[in-house]
């Protein structure tokens, strides 16, 4: 088993409630500033699984008031980030390829991002490249699917 990036050491480090979810949050958003625009709180870390809610506040709102399509886009990236961050070892690297996104619903309330892989991938077996397809649903406050996007990644040996 090869060590955990920073990033997600950092996750386990940090106590497990509230307090440790919310300093790590403010981490990220440090870390990536384009993240802090749907003020995200990551719920949920670990290899093969991020949670992330984000509140809906004028900030993220279209026309109509509802959660802007983009900034669900954001939220949907960010929890793909994390994933990777979580997943893929410190012996290989990624960086996003391609976004697929699917607007099923209007977003009327806070929104949570569930990224989630069926299994781990065989990373030593990727000496050359490979893409990594990362699903990631979107609901609303009622368990209703507003958005599902499908975000692939290149990842490579470091």
């Amino acid at each position: 088993m090869t060590p955990a990036t920073a990033t997600y050491r950092s996750w386990q480090r940090l106590p497990a409630n509230r307090f440790g979810r919310a300093l790590f949050s403010i981490g990220m958003c440090a870390r990536v500033p384009y993240f802090a625009t749907v003020l995200p709180s990551v719920e949920q870390l670990a290899p093969r699984l991020c949670v992330i809610s984000a509140p809906k506040w004028w900030g993220v709102h279209n026309h109509i008031k509802t959660f802007h399509a983009i900034a669900a886009c954001n939220l949907a990236e960010a929890a793909m980030g994390m994933l990777a961050e979580a997943t893929v070892p410190t012996t290989h690297r990624w960086i996003p390829k391609a976004m697929n996104v699917r607007y099923l619903a209007k977003a009327q309330s806070r929104l949570r991002a569930t990224a989630m892989l069926p299994e781990i991938p065989d990373f030593p077996t990727i000496t050359s490249g490979a893409e990594l397809a990362i699903p990631i649903t979107i609901t609303d406050r009622g368990g209703v699917e507003v958005v599902h996007a499908d975000i692939t990644v290149w990842v490579t040996p470091a």
